[in-house]
């Protein structure tokens, strides 16, 4: 049986892919969240062999960097992306990420099934109605190192889980409530963050972050 987490930021498109995906036989829902953070988090507790996740689900993290973030310390978690965006870029970039599938939302339900079914044999699969060209194998098998993100990448695990929470403007107490830490523990890690990233202020760390897309609100 196939534990899957369906990641979406719109109630009742969790509800419809967990009735969907839960008529299917050796494939069974076992949670939803509604951001990326929160995403992140239910991955670490284990348990999930098959993610299912929007790109967008502000306000947070970029659905980009959570499937950078899940791939590189969990890859055996399989990823597919279902999103509204059908644009070259993103669907690069994910699979560049770490992400086994990529589906858009506006296809029909077998899309979703066929890569479901794809994913449990260990094989990609990318949705019908996208082209790949060789010009975007090339991006997607890409070493190259982003260069004006060589600071966040070199974050810590924990400083890249608060850091979109910083930028969203959650106070310290706000911050350590959600991820189980003390105050003084998120003011060493936004402190360090900042360091890390050699900006002077939150107000530069919020506008790096939306440089880079980082966070969506």
């Amino acid at each position: 049986m196939y534990k899957v987490l369906i990641a979406d930021d719109h109630a009742i498109v969790r509800s419809g892919l967990s009735f969907l995906v839960n008529q299917q036989a050796n494939f069974q829902v076992v949670g939803e969240e509604a951001n990326g953070t929160d995403t992140y988090l239910r991955v670490e507790q284990g348990g999930i062999n098959i993610l299912i996740m929007d790109l967008s689900m502000p306000p947070g993290e970029s659905g980009l960097i959570t499937t950078k973030r899940i791939h590189d310390h969990y890859p055996d978690v399989r990823i597919l992306i279902l999103s509204m965006h059908e644009e070259q870029e993103y669907i690069n970039k994910s699979i560049h990420n770490g992400a086994m599938s990529y589906v858009l939302k506006s296809s029909s339900d077998e899309e979703l099934l066929k890569a479901l079914k794809s994913l449990s044999n260990g094989e990609n699969y990318i949705d019908q109605n996208i082209m790949i060209t060789k010009s975007d194998i090339q991006q997607i098998n890409s070493d190259g190192v982003d260069v004006d993100l060589e600071g966040y990448n070199g974050l810590s695990k924990r400083e890249k889980e608060i850091f979109p929470l910083i930028a969203l403007g959650y106070s310290n107490k706000e911050i350590a409530s959600q991820m189980f830490i003390s105050t003084k523990t998120v003011e060493a890690h936004k402190a360090s963050i900042i360091r890390k990233l050699e900006l002077d202020s939150r107000t530069e760390l919020v506008r790096y972050a939306i440089h880079h897309h980082l966070i969506e609100f």
